[in-house]
């Protein structure tokens, strides 16, 4: 079953990133929600590489969602 998760994980980024582009603040919360599932298959299937990635995306999600709530609040 794991093999599967990167079929149902990149259309869930894609899915916030869309949103975000279409200025819906959700999207980036769905991004950060898609980063920890990304994080739980680098553990499950030891590849430990995407930690890094998925730590770094987190941060850029996490630093847009706050400044877009500084925007639009």
């Amino acid at each position: 079953m794991i093999h599967y998760w990167s079929y149902i994980l990149a259309p869930l980024g894609l899915a916030g990133m869309w949103m975000a582009g279409k200025k819906r603040r959700s999207g980036w919360l769905l991004s950060l929600f898609t980063q920890a599932l990304w994080l739980a298959y680098a553990i499950q299937t030891k590849q430990y590489g995407f930690i890094v990635g998925t730590l770094s995306y987190a941060f850029v999600y996490v630093k847009n969602y706050m400044s877009w709530g500084k925007k639009n609040d």
